[in-house]
């Protein structure tokens, strides 16, 4: 409910009573709250309200009585204009037109008819130009803010997303270091109880590895967290592993009691750290279930092919196959394989683990270097 025809109707008495005649007074007076008393609900109502106030405006024309509270016709007209469609602001504003003409053909002095005509048709015109103009700006303001809240609520959504391939980015990453570090550390371990007495020379050997494997674990641990810095020692000691690291890790199973040999094909200089930290992650984890899911004396060998444009990764082991599907390290309720998929996938390549027609077990896959490769191997 506005409250302006509340302060506009005092002062339309008041010129009514100054300038009206004591016998014209009260049908001047009924017919100025006719006209003005309705605007009060006209932005509740503005179609009804507007039907109000023109069926005073006739009963006006037909008693003979001119009043200023005719302005009530173009505030409701505005408001018609301002609040509803295309359709109900032309048949406002035609029935306000039929109004002036009918007040010029009752009211204008003889000779002078067209000039008042074409001022009434201008201004009843300009208000519905200016209540459309509202209703448009209204309409664009209302707008925006959906596309603002749609906006808000998509950057929500990413928010979200991005936290969640974090933390499967940290899982897959905690699951690759602990488990290959574990396994190596375990195996080294029981080497150096088993020699301990023959050999104390390979159980000092055997527990120094167990501790640079323990330090080398923190420290990925560390990096995958994102809380070591670069220029921390630790940073410059243990660089990102890449191909350049795979020797170090044969060397590590190698120790551990899995002998592998390495073969890489090709420069790798111009593979981008993150393809070269998943060509890592992929050797470590497939080294890592043969280590874990096969009898000893059994061998793995690693080849990497490098080109131009993709890096081919090949694991084979000559280990039994597994007795059950619960013995496979691609196992539903592991983060092994499925990791192993994840990080292929981000450089467009499609992994195959299964085992060999004569026994064994293969990895292999390709990734595309001209893949994106956004998600953190």
């Amino acid at each position: 409910m506005s409250p302006t025809p509340l302060l506009l109707l005092p002062l339309l008495l008041l010129h009514v009573a100054a300038t009206r005649a004591p016998h014209e007074l009260p049908p001047a007076a009924a017919l100025t709250v006719a006209l003005t008393l309705p605007l009060l609900w006209r932005q509740r109502a503005p179609r009804t309200v507007f039907g109000a106030v023109a069926a005073a405006a006739i009963v006006q024309w037909l008693a003979g009585i001119q009043l200023p509270a005719d302005v009530a016709l173009l505030v409701s007209l505005y408001t018609v204009a301002a609040h509803s469609g295309r359709r109900a602001t032309l048949v406002a504003g035609a029935v306000v037109e039929g109004g002036a003409l009918l007040a010029c053909l009752r009211w204008a002095t003889e000779g002078a008819f067209l000039a008042p005509f074409v001022a009434l048709t201008a201004t009843v015109v300009a208000t519905v130009a200016l209540g459309t103009n509202a209703r448009t700006a209204r309409a664009y303001l209302a707008a925006l803010e959906e596309r603002a809240a749609r906006l808000e609520q998509h950057q929500d959504q990413q928010a979200r997303l991005a936290v969640a391939e974090e933390r499967t980015r940290i899982a897959r990453e905690m699951h690759d270091i602990v488990t290959h570090n574990l396994s190596v550390m375990v195996a080294l371990t029981d080497a150096a109880v088993q020699t301990q007495h023959r050999s104390p020379d390979k159980t000092t050997t055997a527990m120094l590895q167990v501790s640079e494997t323990g330090r080398q674990a923190l420290t990925d641990m560390r990096r995958s967290l994102g809380i070591l810095r670069t220029d921390e020692p630790d940073a410059q000691r243990h660089p990102l592993p890449g191909i350049a690291q795979l020797d170090a890790l044969a060397d590590r199973m190698r120790a551990a009691g899995l002998p592998t040999r390495l073969d890489i094909l090709g420069s790798y200089t111009h593979v981008p750290a993150t393809a070269q930290l998943t060509v890592y992650r992929l050797v470590q984890e497939a080294s890592t279930n043969t280590l874990k899911h096969t009898p000893a004396g059994t061998r793995a060998d690693v080849r990497i092919r490098c080109s131009a444009a993709t890096v081919t990764v090949d694991i084979t082991d000559n280990g039994p196959g597994p007795s059950s599907p619960a013995d496979t390290p691609s196992a539903p309720s592991g983060q092994g394989i499925p990791g192993m998929r994840e990080r292929s996938a981000a450089y467009g390549g499609t992994l195959r683990a299964g085992p060999l027609p004569g026994g064994g077990w293969n990895v292999h896959t390709r990734l595309h270097l001209d893949s994106d490769g956004a998600a953190p191997a």
